[in-house]
């Protein structure tokens, strides 16, 4: 992958405020014409340097009111129970990110749910669809102070 110039950064920045900006609105911000700007665009889209363009929904809009993080830690390690994990965690729907983790735990989830007693049933699924899930802590977000998913650019 090629080094982002000036140029490059400030798309990449204009288009994580707004995915849906147009083109003529981009190049008049970036200070190039509309041409150059698209080649670029779709270059970095071509390079996988952006990935996509999607809509951010209100959580709370659709009645998903609650956010927790759950910890997992395994009782045994092996790539093959990583993948079994990754298995049985794709098809959780209410699972929005899940990361393999050093430290006390192995495994970071991050899921959006509408109540307690669909807390309850996700980690009952979580601990057992998973195959040696020794322990779980989770956390409960009582205030989301900052959530973004923009990168910093500078």
């Amino acid at each position: 992958m090629r080094n982002l110039d000036r140029s490059d950064r400030k798309i990449l920045e204009l288009l994580q405020e707004n995915g849906r900006m147009t083109l003529t609105e981009l190049a008049e911000k970036v200070g190039l014409s509309a041409t150059p700007v698209a080649e670029r665009v779709r270059r970095l889209e071509r390079e996988k340097v952006i990935t996509g363009y999607h809509a951010r929904i209100d959580p709370r809009a659709l009645g998903l009111n609650l956010l927790v993080f759950v910890e997992i830690r395994l009782s045994a390690k092996s790539g093959d129970l990583f993948d079994e994990v990754k298995r049985a965690l794709a098809w959780l729907p209410e699972v929005m990110e899940c990361h393999l983790v050093s430290g006390d735990f192995d495994y970071l989830v991050k899921a959006r749910i509408s109540e307690m007693g669909d807390y309850r049933r996700l980690l009952g699924n979580i601990l057992n669809r998973l195959p040696a899930a020794a322990e779980s802590r989770s956390f409960v977000v009582m205030e989301e102070v900052r959530e973004t998913l923009a990168l910093p650019l500078a």
